[in-house]
């Protein structure tokens, strides 16, 4: 049986599916037809109801809740892991945020979503890729910008300072970890081929797990010119006990991303 799936070619994801997608599990009857895109891509093919498994942003997640079920495995959850805010100018403060350029990494990013938790009367957004965060911000042309995945690791370096932090912000007001991003199985599948595939994954990351710190290839080929160090603060960060299994402390934390959702979009 081929499904199609898709994930981001972020060091987490082909860590957590290098295993499954490259032969070192037995994947019994089931091959994997995979296309890796930015996960504002997959937001929006997730909308369209493009692939049979597919990683999203918890931020769409309440926009395909009918068209998708969430599988327990290959998500990314955690306390310390959310977006940050981010702007060339050292002396901005968190008060001059309504009224500043904001770049943001895609409209149903779990990122937007807290940005407008924490920023409600912020209106002069732009939404782009991730990686084009810090250069539209370093150019001038967004007054802070909003980064995800390995940018918490190069920011700095690049001159840039940090005016929020959106994660600390989420934990301090709900007191639960952070649901980032997560893996959805078309409602349309025949609910033992959505049992096995959550386990594959599953069996996918204990194997990551069990060769670690060893970087396989498929990471490094996609890590996009990463240095190994960020590599590894990437899946050391985004990749831990709730990617194996959501868990009641994981499953806590999306039913509360799905209350601020519909706070937010009330406002």
């Amino acid at each position: 049986m081929k499904l199609r799936l898709g994930f981001s070619p972020c060091p987490n994801d082909t860590f957590i599916f290098d295993a499954l997608v490259n032969g070192k599990i037995d994947t019994g009857k089931y091959t994997f037809d995979v296309v890796l895109e930015d996960v504002q891509t997959l937001n929006q093919w997730a909308l369209a109801g493009k692939l049979d498994i597919s990683k999203i942003s918890y931020g769409v997640w309440p926009l395909v809740t009918n068209q998708y079920t969430l599988l327990d495995s290959g998500g990314a959850l955690g306390m310390g892991v959310g977006p940050l805010l981010i702007t060339r100018n050292p002396l901005h403060s968190p008060a001059e945020v309504n009224k500043m350029r904001i770049a943001i990494p895609g409209i149903n990013t779990t990122a937007h979503l807290l940005f407008s938790m924490a920023f409600p009367q912020a209106q002069n957004k732009s939404f782009h890729v991730f990686h084009e965060i810090e250069s539209l911000v370093l150019s001038g042309e967004a007054d802070a910008g909003v980064i995800i995945h390995e940018n918490r690791f190069t920011y700095q370096a690049k001159g840039l300072h940090l005016l929020f932090d959106l994660g600390k912000y989420w934990e301090e007001q709900t007191q639960v970890p952070i649901p980032l991003g997560g893996i959805v199985a078309q409602r349309h599948l025949p609910e033992p081929v959505i049992t096995d595939v959550n386990r594959l994954i599953m069996e996918s990351i204990r194997y990551a797990f069990a060769h670690y710190p060893d970087l396989g290839d498929y990471v490094r080929v996609h890590a996009q010119e990463m240095s190994e160090d960020v590599m590894r603060k990437h899946i050391n960060l985004y990749v831990n006990d709730f990617s194996l299994d959501l868990g009641p402390a994981g499953k806590k934390a999306i039913q509360t991303l799905l209350d601020v959702y519909e706070r937010v979009h009330s406002e």
